[in-house]
């Protein structure tokens, strides 16, 4: 047997970046969104030894998806599992493919051993693993506080397209926390609207503010920045008015561009079998 695990990329819809803990770690209050942008897991099922390859990017040996194996392991034995990832949201973006992808192994486990790998422990290991992978084992919308693993589910919105765009730069998420914490600035609660807001956007590279400006120019009804970046992203009413935005973003050469729409929780949640 064959699992196929789509592992969804993320937007922030809203992001504030409290001011760091004693231990130097970040408190948050975002709105997480799932999106059609897709790594694609394959788990080939009855073969002799776990093995974990990526195709489409370089990725360490000790990876997001390694340390779910070994964390999962400490909780029951594992089937052997042959694990091919390929590669399609990229790195330095603020999209979340790192974590998604630990969450679809740990999503594929329980459905594989659900009697001895309880939700309760997914929970546990997707924590251990990063603080955004708790998102990716809920899907669909999320508010969060804490790190980002206190989770409040959200109602699956309207019908809404993302166009998402990768800038030639990429941001360290590191130095992006290290340039906010230079900085002074209140944070933000939860707004009452809609409207998209993102600390990281004080210390973005100038790429992304300029790319959210082209973004609005091109019909994007709201536009901002995903994570700590690069990736920036606008909203349409429509797949069509994000397909003719998309035109203009390839013929300026703004980056790479993908057209996605948002996700509801149960399809941003699949794991097929084939």
């Amino acid at each position: 047997m064959t699992l196929l695990v789509p592992c969804p990329a993320k937007l922030n819809l809203f992001l504030a970046v409290g001011p760091p803990d004693a231990r130097g770690y970040h408190p948050l209050r975002t709105v997480f969104q799932a999106v059609g942008l897709f790594d694609e897991m394959r788990i080939q099922l009855d073969v002799s030894a776990t093995s974990v390859e990526f195709v489409g990017a370089e990725v360490p040996a000790n990876n997001t998806v390694t340390k779910a194996l070994r964390f999962m392991a400490e909780f029951t034995d594992l089937p052997k599992m042959g694990i091919s990832v390929t590669k399609r949201i990229p790195a330095e973006a603020g999209l979340g493919g790192g974590s998604s992808d630990a969450a679809g192994v740990i999503r594929a486990v329980r459905r594989l051993v659900p009697e001895r790998f309880s939700e309760r422990d997914a929970q546990t290991v997707a924590l251990a693993v990063g603080a955004d992978v708790p998102f990716f084992l809920a899907g669909g919308r999320c508010r969060a506080t804490g790190y980002g693993e206190v989770l409040t589910p959200l109602p699956d919105g309207p019908p809404t397209w993302a166009l998402v765009v990768k800038p030639s730069v990429g941001c360290s998420t590191p130095e992006m926390y290290r340039r906010l914490d230079e900085l002074s600035y209140e944070w933000r609660e939860f707004p009452e609207d809609e409207s998209f807001y993102n600390d990281f956007e004080r210390v973005a590279p100038c790429e992304c503010g300029d790319l959210a400006e082209r973004l609005g120019v091109f019909g994007a009804s709201s536009a901002g920045l995903s994570g700590s970046g690069s990736a920036v992203f606008g909203s349409f009413d429509s797949e069509a008015l994000a397909l003719a935005a998309r035109e203009r973003v390839l013929s300026e050469g703004l980056g790479e561009v993908w057209v996605v729409p948002f996700l509801g929780r149960a399809e941003s949640l699949a794991v097929l079998e084939s």
